[in-house]
Protein backbone atom coordinates (compact mmCIF):
# COMPACT_ATOMS: atom_id res chain seq x y z
CA UNK A 1 0.00 0.00 0.00
CA UNK A 2 1.44 3.38 -0.95
CA UNK A 3 2.11 6.14 1.57
CA UNK A 4 -0.48 8.33 -0.18
CA UNK A 5 -3.13 5.61 0.23
CA UNK A 6 -2.28 5.10 3.89
CA UNK A 7 -2.47 8.85 4.49
CA UNK A 8 -5.80 9.08 2.64
CA UNK A 9 -7.25 6.17 4.61
CA UNK A 10 -6.02 7.67 7.87
CA UNK A 11 -7.50 11.06 6.99
CA UNK A 12 -10.88 9.51 6.14
CA UNK A 13 -10.88 7.57 9.40
CA UNK A 14 -9.98 10.70 11.36
CA UNK A 15 -12.78 12.72 9.75
CA UNK A 16 -15.31 9.95 10.41
CA UNK A 17 -14.14 9.53 14.02
CA UNK A 18 -14.23 13.28 14.62
CA UNK A 19 -17.78 13.61 13.29
CA UNK A 20 -18.94 10.77 15.53
CA UNK A 21 -17.13 12.13 18.56
CA UNK A 22 -18.75 15.55 18.17
CA UNK A 23 -22.27 14.26 17.53
CA UNK A 24 -24.55 14.43 20.52
CA UNK A 25 -27.74 12.57 21.16
CA UNK A 26 -30.84 14.70 20.79
CA UNK A 27 -33.16 15.11 23.76
CA UNK A 28 -36.77 16.30 23.88
CA UNK A 29 -37.54 19.74 25.29
CA UNK A 30 -40.82 21.66 25.30
CA UNK A 31 -41.78 25.28 25.84
CA UNK A 32 -45.28 25.86 27.19
CA UNK A 33 -46.76 29.21 26.15
CA UNK A 34 -50.18 30.85 26.11
CA UNK A 35 -50.57 29.53 22.55
CA UNK A 36 -49.72 25.94 23.47
CA UNK A 37 -46.87 23.49 23.77
CA UNK A 38 -43.92 23.70 21.37
CA UNK A 39 -41.65 20.64 21.09
CA UNK A 40 -37.96 20.66 20.15
CA UNK A 41 -35.06 18.25 19.94
CA UNK A 42 -32.00 19.70 21.63
CA UNK A 43 -28.37 18.93 22.31
CA UNK A 44 -27.36 19.33 25.95
CA UNK A 45 -24.19 21.29 26.70
CA UNK A 46 -23.52 20.33 30.31
CA UNK A 47 -19.74 20.51 30.72
CA UNK A 48 -17.07 23.14 30.08
CA UNK A 49 -16.05 21.68 26.71
CA UNK A 50 -19.56 21.42 25.27
CA UNK A 51 -20.60 24.82 26.66
CA UNK A 52 -17.43 26.37 25.19
CA UNK A 53 -18.12 24.86 21.76
CA UNK A 54 -21.86 25.56 21.72
CA UNK A 55 -23.22 25.99 18.20
CA UNK A 56 -19.98 27.45 16.82
CA UNK A 57 -19.09 26.81 13.18
CA UNK A 58 -22.50 25.42 12.24
CA UNK A 59 -23.98 26.84 9.06
CA UNK A 60 -27.61 25.91 9.70
CA UNK A 61 -30.03 24.96 12.44
CA UNK A 62 -33.43 23.38 11.87
CA UNK A 63 -36.45 25.20 13.34
CA UNK A 64 -37.17 22.31 15.74
CA UNK A 65 -33.56 21.90 16.95
CA UNK A 66 -31.49 23.76 19.51
CA UNK A 67 -28.94 23.60 22.28
CA UNK A 68 -29.55 23.81 26.03
CA UNK A 69 -26.63 25.08 28.12
CA UNK A 70 -26.81 23.70 31.67
CA UNK A 71 -24.55 25.79 33.92
CA UNK A 72 -25.11 23.45 36.90
CA UNK A 73 -25.56 26.38 39.29
CA UNK A 74 -27.68 29.50 39.42
CA UNK A 75 -25.69 32.63 38.56
CA UNK A 76 -25.64 35.54 36.13
CA UNK A 77 -24.30 34.38 32.77
CA UNK A 78 -23.31 36.05 29.52
CA UNK A 79 -23.27 34.50 26.06
CA UNK A 80 -21.74 35.61 22.77
CA UNK A 81 -21.87 34.70 19.10
CA UNK A 82 -18.17 34.37 18.30
CA UNK A 83 -17.68 31.84 15.47
CA UNK A 84 -21.46 31.25 15.36
CA UNK A 85 -22.84 31.73 11.85
CA UNK A 86 -26.52 31.14 12.55
CA UNK A 87 -28.54 34.00 14.11
CA UNK A 88 -30.16 32.76 17.31
CA UNK A 89 -32.79 33.51 19.90
CA UNK A 90 -31.38 32.97 23.40
CA UNK A 91 -33.70 32.08 26.27
CA UNK A 92 -32.28 32.64 29.76
CA UNK A 93 -33.98 30.18 32.11
CA UNK A 94 -34.44 30.17 35.88
CA UNK A 95 -34.03 26.94 37.90
CA UNK A 96 -37.82 26.42 37.99
CA UNK A 97 -37.89 26.37 34.17
CA UNK A 98 -39.44 29.80 33.65
CA UNK A 99 -37.91 32.07 31.03
CA UNK A 100 -36.35 35.13 32.61
CA UNK A 101 -35.22 36.96 29.46
CA UNK A 102 -35.09 36.47 25.70
CA UNK A 103 -32.37 37.91 23.45
CA UNK A 104 -33.89 37.77 19.97
CA UNK A 105 -32.11 37.61 16.63
CA UNK A 106 -28.55 37.72 17.97
CA UNK A 107 -25.84 38.90 15.59
CA UNK A 108 -23.76 36.14 13.97
CA UNK A 109 -19.99 36.24 14.64
CA UNK A 110 -20.33 39.04 17.21
CA UNK A 111 -18.12 39.14 20.31
CA UNK A 112 -20.59 41.43 22.10
CA UNK A 113 -21.73 39.80 25.33
CA UNK A 114 -25.39 39.08 25.89
CA UNK A 115 -26.17 39.08 29.63
CA UNK A 116 -28.83 37.03 31.39
CA UNK A 117 -30.03 40.04 33.40
CA UNK A 118 -30.45 37.91 36.52
CA UNK A 119 -29.13 34.63 37.92
CA UNK A 120 -30.19 31.69 35.72
CA UNK A 121 -29.53 27.97 35.55
CA UNK A 122 -29.59 27.53 31.78
CA UNK A 123 -29.71 29.11 28.34
CA UNK A 124 -31.61 27.66 25.39
CA UNK A 125 -30.50 28.60 21.88
CA UNK A 126 -32.96 28.23 19.01
CA UNK A 127 -32.88 29.57 15.48
CA UNK A 128 -33.61 33.32 15.33
CA UNK A 129 -37.28 34.16 14.96
CA UNK A 130 -38.47 31.25 17.12
CA UNK A 131 -39.69 33.50 19.94
CA UNK A 132 -41.66 35.75 17.60
CA UNK A 133 -42.98 32.87 15.45
CA UNK A 134 -44.20 30.84 18.43
CA UNK A 135 -45.18 33.70 20.75
CA UNK A 136 -42.63 32.72 23.42
CA UNK A 137 -42.36 35.31 26.18
CA UNK A 138 -40.60 35.77 29.53
CA UNK A 139 -42.51 33.80 32.17
CA UNK A 140 -43.27 30.91 29.79
CA UNK A 141 -42.08 27.51 31.05
CA UNK A 142 -39.38 25.25 29.60
CA UNK A 143 -39.85 21.54 30.27
CA UNK A 144 -36.66 19.45 30.44
CA UNK A 145 -35.28 17.09 33.12
CA UNK A 146 -32.61 19.57 34.30
CA UNK A 147 -35.39 21.74 35.70
CA UNK A 148 -37.16 18.86 37.49
CA UNK A 149 -34.02 17.64 39.23
CA UNK A 150 -33.48 20.87 41.18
Amino acid sequence: MSVARVCSALLLWLVAWSAGANAQALQPLAIVTASGRHDFQIELADNDASRGQGLMYRRSLAPDRGMLFDFKRVEPVAMWMQNTYVPLDMFFIRPDGTIARIAQNTEPLSTRTIPSGEPVLAVLELVAGSAARLGIRPGDRVEHPIFKAR
